[in-house]
């Protein structure tokens, strides 16, 4: 599936809810549903920066696609990221680099979030996209 399909399977899921209660309560459950990161990847040097709670991201690449792995100490963070995982999860360093993470702004996520978690949703795309952009280094070189 491309990202594009997987924003818009997301688009479609969070159309279903009737207000922004159960859009929070279907992101708590996205978020126990998230691969758990293996504990020795919970460090500090993998901690995202500009997030209010601690966020845990790490990656890897696989047979060209980059995989990502993830956790945070709050419940609607850890549903964020797995949002974010899941989206760019399985995908190539240049697909993510070339994406846009328009469906942020199609179901009203970043106009629902306090300004310390929107900033840190800009700050986990923003290392999702570093990793990407160094993994494609790689494969390039």
């Amino acid at each position: 599936m491309t990202i594009e399909e997987v924003q818009e399977e997301l688009v479609d899921e969070f159309s279903m809810f009737d207000d922004w209660m159960q859009r929070y309560e279907y992101m708590i459950e996205l978020g126990k549903s998230l691969d758990i990161i293996d504990p020795k990847y919970k460090t500090d040097d993998r901690i995202i920066n500009g997030c209010q709670s601690k966020v845990w991201l790490h990656s890897e690449l696989n047979d060209g696609k980059v995989i990502f792995t993830a956790d945070s100490d709050a419940i609607i963070t850890k549903g964020i990221v797995a949002i974010l995982v899941r989206v760019f999860s399985g995908q190539t360093p240049q697909a993510i680099l070339n994406s846009d993470a328009k469906f942020i702004d199609e179901i009203g996520l970043k106009e629902h979030l306090s300004p310390t978690r929107a900033n840190g949703l800009v700050s986990m795309i923003k290392q999702m996209k570093l990793d990407a952009m160094a993994y494609q280094a790689k494969l390039n070189s």
